[in-house]
């Protein structure tokens, strides 16, 4: 699991990331938006507050980098 931290920076841009996505969801409506769109708003504050993507995770095996 190593592999699939990422570095403070990196962190920060996926906070940003998330918070402009749940103001979108909010602001559009909590049951307005396809649930899919949740997605990748908790996987961001998910990475961000742990370190760990998943998505990067998961690249990095497709990719077998």
């Amino acid at each position: 699991m190593q592999k699939a931290k990422v570095g403070k920076s990196t962190r920060i841009f996926l906070l940003f990331i998330s918070v402009i996505l749940w103001c979108g969801i909010l602001l559009t409506g909590l049951t307005t938006i396809h649930w899919i769109i949740y997605l990748p708003a908790v996987m961001f504050i998910f990475a961000a507050v742990t370190g760990i993507c998943p998505g990067m995770a998961l690249s990095r095996l497709i990719a077998k980098e």
